[in-house]
């Protein structure tokens, strides 16, 4: 369990300094924030799926602004410290059976589910921080080694 606590630690950090870098931008890189944006609304559909309920009205893609996502960046924050200090390490191989976006039935354990959410994000905020170099930006420091030393 303290190995996952770390990683949404990191996730949450992540996404915050994700959310200030797009805020120091003088103007709004609308494809950088739409996947930003597939990043928190994911986060939003398996946490309501861990909690057991229906997940499929909560969009995966959607255009919004800057200030939507740090709405988003609050609500995730809260749901998953909630969330993380309602399990325990036995909780963790709990099967939890849902539907994905296309109304597919699948079933995975929440270890697996909570992993899943933390590389999902990752990979995604590697491909913003591609992306804002391509348009002549500094990339976000978002390693997890600079997140522990710091």
């Amino acid at each position: 369990m303290e190995s996952i606590q770390k990683m949404f630690e990191h996730l949450i950090w992540a996404n915050k300094r994700i959310l200030d870098g797009l805020h120091t931008m003088k103007e709004e890189q609308q494809e950088v924030i739409r996947i930003f944006s597939h990043i928190l609304f994911a986060e939003n559909v398996w946490l309501t799926r861990l909690q057991g309920l229906e997940s499929s009205h909560i969009p995966i893609w959607k255009d919004i602004d800057l200030d939507q996502c740090s709405q988003l960046v609050k609500l995730n924050e809260e749901n998953i410290i909630t969330y993380l200090l309602t399990i325990s390490d036995d909780d963790l191989e709990t099967i939890i059976k849902y539907k994905n976006s296309k109304g597919h039935d699948f079933q995975n354990t929440i270890r697996e589910i909570l992993t899943h959410v933390a590389l999902h994000g990752h990979y995604h905020r590697g491909q913003i921080n591609g992306r804002l170099r391509l348009l002549g930006f500094e990339p976000v420091m978002i390693d997890f080694i600079h997140y522990v030393r710091t």
